[in-house]
């Protein structure tokens, strides 16, 4: 076996250690890792047979499904960069990432072929298009130019390793620093970015994560996040990296189902974000369920409200809970040892195995424990910047205190104490102002987030003549719960500083989310706007 310097290196290595196990659980589908690897190579040598040279971009769009994973590794293989979006992005949006990385090869799913149809369009680019399913609605766009099926591609036939084995020996090389991947961002704050990750920076993430979660062959990871998400997207990497067995849903839904999976197929680990858990705690009780196999929860993304940890910690005690933090643009930079959950629930931890991180102030100068500053990250996980974007590149990736190698600058409000443990406080464009005070809404989150009866809980500021910002809580309260918003007031005046208590409260039967489950705060901001707009309108006509 050769020395394993790329990506999927470290997954042919896993064929090589466990032909026959199995590698991907889907449905009532059941793949081997010799399953999943003869495939990516046939993929393989269909794309070059299509023209991909090394560094060419391959756009896969579809839901979770083992198309997805096959269409990764089949990229990695012949050269190529995979970017992976979500499923529930529009025309629109689509068309601007696709004359972003200009795709040589789009993968999608026939159910999206409108989308991908008027996107290309759109852009006017000419590039081959693979459909993911064997009959096609549309007859015309079944049989357009530049297009095949994924049936063609996988017809009965004898392994054929024809254009992708030429390829490998011949052309340019691809190195451990040449990218792998582009994982688009979100776009909260405008137009979505893809973040550059190389194979040498996913591959230092992964193994760092692997480390302290003590991943082992014989764990089984359940994922419900989407492969598009950078945390959805690791749980297959590294369970393929240290061979074990994935069992990929398509999103999470019913909680019953997938407990009841967690106990079906035994897994051992089952990665959040902290809307799954609100779920969980509002629909059913964690004790009920045979759970007995799961070894860890890891939660991301967001701040693990500290009331979900307690709950938890109390109806499954012996599952290690992760508390972790991190950013597309360097994967993961922080966990809480599971040993320390109940004496710092609200704190990320400390910096993850080869990753160094600082708290600065606005001249990059160090600041001293509980002082507020903004996170710098450096190690080989951090990413190599943005495509097509040297300005923002520029402005988030740079060189500073003394080290040569740029550093990542994230954006975000922490602050470390005297131990060393850190505390997320919010993005550096979240933050109140109100009264002159810079305030996190994160802390105002925690206080909110201990009062009994309420699941989620979000915290944004509002123009106002008199404080420049007002504090606004919206809360999502248990369906028995009757909600007081003068005992809420009285509570959080109690422990929090006069300056942080919120002016509003809005009662909601849930809060917006984005594609990947993350509270929406842009949308909140948006609503409110246009009902201080109204009430504005109302109040002139008076």
């Amino acid at each position: 076996m050769k020395y394993p310097t790329l990506l999927h290196d470290y997954f042919d290595e896993s064929v090589s250690r466990f032909p026959h196990k199995e590698a991907l659980i889907f449905e009532d589908q059941r793949y081997t890792y010799t399953d999943i690897y003869n495939q990516a190579i046939i993929l393989a040598d269909k794309l070059v047979d299509l023209g991909l040279n090394p560094q060419d971009r391959v756009l896969i769009y579809m839901e979770n499904t083992p198309e997805v994973l096959i269409s990764i590794y089949a990229t990695l293989k012949s050269g190529g960069i995979f970017i992976i979006i979500n499923s529930s992005v529009k025309a629109q949006k689509l068309s601007y990432i696709i004359n972003d990385c200009k795709p040589a090869v789009i993968i999608a799913s026939q159910e999206k072929a409108d989308r991908i149809i008027q996107a290309v369009e759109n852009t006017k680019l000419d590039c081959k298009i693979i459909w993911t399913r064997k009959k096609m609605k549309n007859v015309a766009i079944a049989n357009a130019p530049n297009t095949l099926h994924w049936d063609q591609i996988f017809k009965p036939s004898p392994l054929k390793l024809g254009s992708y084995e030429t390829h490998k020996r011949s052309g340019k090389r691809v190195l451990d620093v040449d990218l792998a991947g582009l994982i688009y961002t979100s776009g909260s704050t405008g137009d979505p970015k893809g973040v550059m990750e190389s194979h040498s920076s996913i591959i230092s993430a992964a193994k760092s994560i692997i480390h302290y979660l003590k991943n082992v062959p014989d764990d089984i990871i359940l994922n419900t996040l989407p492969l598009s998400f950078d945390y959805g997207l690791y749980q297959a990497i590294m369970t393929f990296m240290f061979g074990g067995t994935l069992v990929l849903e398509k999103s999470f839904i019913f909680p019953t189902q997938t407990l009841n999976l967690i106990a079906k197929e035994k897994v051992t680990g089952f990665p959040v974000v902290p809307t799954i858990v609100a779920i969980l705690h509002k629909t059913v009780n964690l004790r009920s369920f045979e759970l007995s196999t799961l070894r860890y929860l890891t939660s991301t993304g967001a701040n693990f409200p500290v009331e979900h940890i307690k709950k938890l910690r109390d109806q499954v005690p012996h599952i290690h809970v992760f508390s972790m933090f991190g950013l597309t643009e360097c994967k993961r930079i922080s966990y809480l040892p599971p040993e320390m959950i109940d004496q710092k629930p609200d704190s990320v931890g400390k910096a993850m195995p080869n990753c160094e991180v600082f708290i600065v102030d606005e001249n990059e100068n160090l600041v001293e424990p509980g002082e507020t500053g903004e996170l710098v990250v450096r190690g080989s996980n951090v990413m190599q910047g943005y495509w097509n974007a040297p300005e923002q590149t520029a402005r988030k990736f740079r060189r500073a205190l003394g080290f040569q190698e740029k550093l990542l600058f994230t954006g975000d409000y922490f602050k470390r104490d005297s131990e060393g443990f850190l505390y997320f406080l919010g993005r550096k464009d979240g933050m109140i102002k109100s009264r002159g005070e810079c305030i996190s809404p994160k802390e105002i989150e925690r206080v909110l987030g201990q009062i009994g009866g309420i699941i989620e809980c979000a915290v944004i500021g509002v123009a106002d003549d008199m404080l420049g910002q007002a504090i606004k809580a919206y809360i999502v309260p248990t369906p028995q719960t009757i909600v007081n918003k003068k005992e809420i007031i009285t509570y959080c005046t109690e422990n929090l500083e006069p300056y942080s208590v919120p002016k509003y409260i809005e009662i909601l039967k849930e809060l917006p989310k984005t594609a990947h489950g993350k509270i929406d705060k842009k949308a909140l901001k948006e609503s409110n706007k246009q009902f201080q707009q109204t009430q504005a309108k109302m109040n002139a006509t008076k």
